[in-house]
């Protein structure tokens, strides 16, 4: 794993976090729900973030996972949504993942009710979720992408029943997100279907820094 194991991940304000990700997140916004943000540092120097924080649609992701208690629904306490994750070039391989454990270590010392945890990859603009399958997160849902604008003054957005933005002459980019979950508490269940890595490429849904390419094309580069 080389330097990555001498990354220090540790709980940063958010103010610090935010300006990082607009300068090194591929969409350059930030996600105004993320409530808690980790950074990545390495030779004293900031290199990542990870911002967690309570997904847009909360109560309708409550029911893919059993909290393991009476087999119930989690309770709306017991989640969080990896919102963004933004690291820069200088951070060597294995980087991403070695981080994601480290904040899966750190949630589960201080914030033991958390029990899951949910994010998406935007197989439309970045990736199908390679550090996530890395990282031990199960894939649950494949979805073509219906959300994403490019409006016509260049800017891309997802487009939302309260959107702000002005959508005539938009064009929907075509594309795909993909669902991860990962269980902190193991006695937690997944009710939804957990897919094979494999449907990635049988659905058309392979990308990695924003080309379209199938995983198992990246197997055959290795």
């Amino acid at each position: 794993m080389g330097r990555a194991k001498e990354i220090i991940v540790k709980v940063i304000p958010s103010k610090i976090a935010n300006e990082f990700v607009k300068l090194n997140h591929y969409s350059g916004k930030v996600v105004n729900m993320s409530n808690l943000h980790f950074g990545c540092f390495l030779d004293n120097k900031l290199h990542g973030v990870m911002s967690y924080g309570s997904p847009m649609d909360k109560r309708n992701v409550l029911p893919l996972v059993n909290s393991g208690v009476d087999d119930i629904n989690s309770r709306w306490n017991e989640m969080l949504e990896l919102n963004r994750m933004a690291f820069d070039d200088y951070l060597p391989k294995y980087s991403e993942s070695r981080c994601i454990a480290i904040s899966i270590r750190l949630i589960k010392k201080n914030a033991p009710q958390i029990k899951w945890l949910l994010s998406y990859s935007d197989a439309t603009q970045c990736g199908d979720g390679t550090i996530y399958r890395a990282s031990g997160f199960k894939l649950t849902q494949i979805n073509k992408n219906g959300t994403i604008y490019k409006l016509a003054n260049g800017e891309i957005v997802a487009k939302r029943g309260d959107s702000k933005y002005n959508f005539k002459g938009a064009n929907a980019l075509k594309g795909f997100q993909n669902r991860y979950i990962y269980l902190i508490d193991k006695s937690c269940k997944i009710n939804a279907e957990i897919l094979p890595f494999s449907e990635i490429d049988k659905q058309g849904a392979g990308m990695y820094k924003g080309e379209k390419i199938t995983l198992q094309e990246r197997r055959g580069n290795d």
